[in-house]
Order: structure tokens, then C-alpha cells, then sequence
């Protein structure tokens, strides 16, 4: 009884031992956390790569071609004793260069990029693809909100993501050619920060604009990423890069890309139209602080009213003060309070505005027309 009893317990034993070895998994051999890390290395990894591999083919290099003039110069005139410096009236030179990044959002070639990437309406553009193919520029459309514009050409697409839910720590990939010369560059890093407000654009070159709820990244962005996607670890661009702090290290800008979903929803809801609404007017925008110094009134001082526009047609006139756009107050410390109102009307839309002139106020009726650069 005794020998039945010490075999069965070795049966026990032995098939117990045998359970074991069949485990679904094998154990980590060596230090357990180094297994983990380098695991978690080569998922990264692995991700990044996927998503430029699939993404690669969308992103696009833009490229300028536009003349300037050189200075004049000087040269020596050996057979003029009395005038030896001759002048040399410089010439026109022609520059051709790459200057920014878009990428593909349809598979009928609309792209997207940076409306600051694109702001020179005398010049020619044309797109680099990621295969080294050339492709010239049909039609711009420049968000008049936004620094954002929408490119026309003849040739596939990237899956848009929601910025709505960004998180922080999140993986982003940028992709770009910075420089203007480093084409297809990859750069990563997480989304360290949302819903800034910046000033974009430099104040010596004439060109600032103020970018409210944007994304901030520590992807290594540069001059010329302008316009190239941020990504997230699904391949879905989330973001459009846009500026970068000068002062700082790692600190770079991209705007949402809800605000492109937007544009790209008019853009279609237009017929592939590129008109927009307008009144016809330059304006400055008077501060309350301001109105009372000069004896004005705060709302849009009008600074010009352009020929044959629905403001002269309205009988609008220089120097007055637009204090109210179809209800709504045009608000002094609000730049772009009145371009967005105007861009929210339907071409064709009949607006009531109050004006100031001379202290007087007056009521205007205007119909707003289209707008084609």
C-alpha cells in the first residue's frame, strides 16, 4: 500500500512538471526589465517606420520660381580719369527654389500647406513628390483666416485624424523638407503642449499673424517643414506645421487639423470653388484705448474702399468707422473679428452695417460678392 502510494505521488510530480513546460509563452531569460525595454524600443520603432513607409508617398515638397532684381553695382573705369567708377545696372535674376512642405488629402491632388509657404502672388510654384516627380501648380486657394492654403494639381491621399482628441505625451511624427533642401526628413517627438496662442511671422518683414489653439511638439521642425503633416503613431495627419519659437530649443507649431477639416468641407461645399465673400475694404481696427484719444468710436476704421467693391456700392467711404457687422459689434481688440464674420456669410448675402462718420451714425445695407485672387 505503501509503494502505491509514493508511485502515485510521483505521478503527481511528474505530471505536474510536465503542465508546466506547456506554458502559452516562453520566459524571459536573463535581467526581466532589459527584456521589456528593448521590446518596447523595437515597437516604437517599428511604429515610426510604418507610418513613414505609408505616409512618405503623400508629403510634398513646394517649390518656387520667381525673378528679383540685383543691385546695382560698380566698376572701374580706366579710361575715364574724371569719373574712374562706372555704375552697373544689376540685372534680373531668376531663383528657382524649394521653399516648404504640403501633403496630399485627395485622390484628385488637392494639398495642403502653410498660406505664408505660398504668399507671393507674382510667383510660380511646383510640387516635388517623395518619387521625383514634378508636377506644376493648377490653382492656389489662401484661407483669408488662416495661415493655410489649399494647392490644385493632377495627381493621392492622407488619412486626416481628429485633433479634437490630442493628448499630451502623445507620439508626433513630422515629416518635411527643412531648409528648403533636407527633402523627406523625418523627426519625432510628443505633443508637448496644447491650444497656444502665438504670434507667427516676423515684424521686420511685414508679415505677423496671431495663431490661436495650436499644437505645440518637440519634433525638431525648421524653415521649410512649413506646411508638412504632424502624425500620429496611426499614420493620421493630425496637425500642419506651422511656425517655430526662434528663442528656444525643440519648441515648434502646428495647427489643428479640425481647422483643415473645415476648410476642405467649404472648399467642397463650394463646388471646388476658391471664392470667398468680401466687402471691399481695407481697414485698421481702433481700441477702445485708441478711440478715445482721437476722438473715435472703437470698431473697423476703413483706411480704403476698393473701386466697383459691395462697400462702395454700399456708399461706404474712407475714414468710417464700422461699429457693427450685421448685428454683431465689431470688437476692438478682435483683429480678425470682422474677416471671420465676413467669412462665415454666403456669397450673395445681403448684411446690414453701422457706421460711424463724422459723429454721425448711419445705417448701410451692402450684398456681399465674390471674391477670386
Amino acid at each position: 500500500m505503501k509503494k502505491l502510494l509514493f508511485l502515485l505521488a510521483i505521478l503527481i510530480i511528474i505530471l505536474a512538471i510536465s503542465q508546466k513546460s506547456r506554458l502559452p509563452f516562453n520566459l524571459p531569460q536573463g535581467n526581466p526589465g532589459q527584456n521589456i525595454e528593448k521590446q518596447t524600443v523595437v515597437y516604437e520603432e517599428s511604429v515610426i517606420t510604418k507610418v513613414v513607409e505609408e505616409s512618405l508617398p503623400s508629403v510634398v515638397t513646394i517649390g518656387i520660381s520667381t525673378t528679383a532684381s540685383q543691385n546695382d553695382s560698380f566698376e572701374l573705369d580706366p579710361f575715364n580719369p574724371f569719373s574712374p567708377f562706372r555704375r552697373v545696372p544689376g540685372a534680373n535674376k531668376k531663383i528657382e527654389q524649394n521653399i516648404g512642405s504640403g501633403f496630399i488629402i485627395s485622390r484628385d491632388g488637392l494639398i495642403i500647406t502653410n498660406k505664408h509657404v505660398v504668399s507671393e502672388t507674382d510667383a510660380s510654384y511646383k510640387i516635388l513628390t517623395n518619387d521625383k516627380k514634378k508636377y506644376d501648380i493648377v490653382k492656389i486657394y489662401r484661407d483669408p483666416l488662416n495661415d493655410l492654403a489649399i494647392l490644385k494639381i493632377n495627381a493621392s491621399g492622407l488619412k486626416l485624424g481628429d485633433s479634437n482628441n490630442l493628448k499630451l505625451g502623445q507620439m508626433a511624427i513630422a515629416i518635411g523638407t527643412p531648409l528648403g533642401e533636407f527633402t523627406n526628413t523625418v523627426t519625432v517627438g510628443i505633443v508637448s503642449g496644447l491650444g497656444r496662442g502665438i504670434t507667427a511671422g516676423s515684424p521686420f518683414e511685414g508679415y505677423v499673424e496671431k495663431l490661436d489653439n495650436v499644437i505645440q511638439t518637440d519634433a525638431a521642425i525648421n524653415p521649410g517643414n512649413s506646411g508638412g503633416p504632424i502624425l500620429n503613431s496611426k499614420g493620421q495627419a493630425v496637425g500642419v506645421n506651422v511656425a517655430l519659437a526662434q528663442e528656444g530649443q525643440n519648441i515648434g507649431f502646428a495647427l489643428p487639423i479640425n481647422i483643415v477639416k473645415t476648410l476642405i468641407d467649404n472648399f467642397n461645399k463650394q463646388g471646388g470653388s476658391f471664392e470667398r465673400p468680401y466687402i471691399g475694404i481695407r481697414y485698421k481696427i481702433i481700441d477702445r484705448e485708441t478711440a478715445v484719444l482721437n476722438e473715435l468710436v472703437e470698431g473697423a476704421y476703413v483706411v480704403e474702399v476698393l473701386e466697383n467693391s459691395p462697400a462702395a456700392k454700399a456708399g461706404i467711404q474712407d475714414e468710417d468707422v464700422i461699429i457693427e457687422f450685421d448685428g454683431k459689434k465689431v470688437k476692438g481688440d478682435d483683429d480678425q473679428g470682422l474677416t471671420k464674420e465676413i467669412a462665415q456669410k454666403k456669397i450673395g448675402s445681403s448684411v446690414n452695417l453701422k457706421i460711424w462718420r463724422n459723429g454721425e451714425l448711419l445705417t448701410k445695407q451692402l450684398t456681399l460678392e465674390a471674391y477670386n485672387e
